[in-house]
């Protein structure tokens, strides 16, 4: 389901509107390929549209639809080498270059055949553009019918009732001077520095909150309470939709999940700590993990796809980066939303924070325990959909 009512019928009029026909892709690549020099010719393998920009030419022209005017306005300023004016489908192939590769400015400028200089603010441009026009791509469901399809989703996985999300961080590495004293809040526990992203996924992989821009030094419970998501929860504006009643009077309200670095909250649901558990505890950690494997899965496609998170990211403007963090969410979204046969070719990864070892979170709500001990039992006593 796209992320908005009507979204398909708009898209199709805006690629009318702007003349992006799968044919002018056809012909605009058939030239700009030809351009492509250095590291990324398409001698070295890199012979599909595809490969150079992780997604497929549909995608492509809609993301072109997204930015045309904004980039159609600042466009007179940006030029290759060669003097040549940079369209838009130019501009958005270097910035999704960029994006997805992770390629120093310096590379991809070689590869295009502009200075790193016009990398960086074609990048820019795009990053600030995608920030407004593509920001409906990532949102909360809104309607009850939405949200009961979210929770049908999560219980087909492995029975978790009334589930709404699963919810995960993960760490944008940096590489900053140490000799700035003023960098010390940026080192995280495993003495790297790096910024936090953390982010509530629904079964099919897409993100439908994100939190970003706070430093790595600060743990997943710190994250959560500081982020407007676990606000609206506690005033009761968020995860409040219907209550479902099951066996032995257990009403289940609205709930995500997450792992152990979580605190136990009432719409909030953490694993069993321990390694003796009886029998349904363990049965309803199984579960659970089975259940919250959908954000690692989300996080770590988002880091292979849009490599710019993935690695070490040199000297980043920090007031920058949480942008650019949530353009690469937006694109990861986009690409679920328009179906992109591009994702199904990716590997299906968990591993989003390597060498990073987790922490437990010792925080709870004491009535949560009683909520997750009749649910535990409840799950016990079914049989493995």
């Amino acid at each position: 389901m796209g992320p908005v009512r009507g979204f398909k019928r708009r898209k199709k009029k805006v690629e009318r509107e702007s003349g992006s026909s799968e044919q002018d892709a056809s012909d605009w690549w058939d030239d700009f390929s030809k351009r492509i020099t250095g590291p990324l010719s398409l001698s070295n393998g890199l012979d599909t549209f595809e490969s150079v920009f992780k997604v497929s030419r549909k995608t492509f022209n809609y993301i072109c639809s997204l930015v045309k005017e904004d980039l159609m306005g600042k466009q007179s300023s940006f030029s290759g080498t060669s003097g040549k004016v940079l369209s838009v489908n130019d501009q958005v192939a270097v910035a999704l270059r960029r994006l997805s590769s992770g390629e120093s400015l310096l590379t991809v400028g070689e590869s295009f055949g502009m200075s790193h200089s016009t990398v960086s603010q074609v990048t820019w441009r795009f990053v600030e553009s995608m920030e407004e026009r593509g920001i409906h791509h990532l949102r909360w469901p809104n309607t009850d019918e939405e949200m009961k399809g979210i929770k049908s989703k999560f219980e087909r996985i492995l029975g978790l009732p009334n589930c709404c999300g699963a919810i995960d961080t993960t760490h944008v590495m940096m590489c900053l001077p140490s000799v700035d004293s003023s960098n010390n809040v940026w080192f995280d526990h495993e003495k790297s520095h790096s910024m936090v992203l953390q982010a509530i996924v629904d079964p099919d992989m897409r993100f439908r909150d994100i939190v970003t821009g706070w430093p790595g030094s600060m743990n997943d419970d710190m994250v959560l309470k500081n982020s407007g998501f676990f606000k609206l929860c506690e005033k009761g504006k968020r995860l409040n939709g219907n209550k479902i009643e099951l066996s032995e009077g257990l009403e289940v309200r609205e709930y995500i999940i997450g792992d152990s670095g979580f605190p136990l909250l009432p719409w909030l649901v953490t694993p069993y700590q321990g390694k003796e558990l009886s029998d349904s505890r363990a049965e309803f950690n199984k579960r659970h993990f089975a259940t919250r494997m959908v954000a690692q899965r989300a996080l770590a496609r988002l880091k292979e796809m849009w490599k710019i998170v993935q690695g070490v990211m040199w000297r980043p403007d920090k007031h920058k980066l949480p942008r650019i963090i949530l353009v690469c969410c937006l694109l990861h979204n986009i690409v679920i939303d328009l179906e992109d046969e591009v994702q199904d070719e990716m590997p299906l990864s968990c591993q989003h924070d390597l060498g990073y070892r987790h922490h437990e979170c010792e925080a709870f709500h004491k009535n949560t325990f009683v909520f997750r001990d009749k649910l535990s039992r409840y799950l016990s006593g079914r049989l493995p959909p």
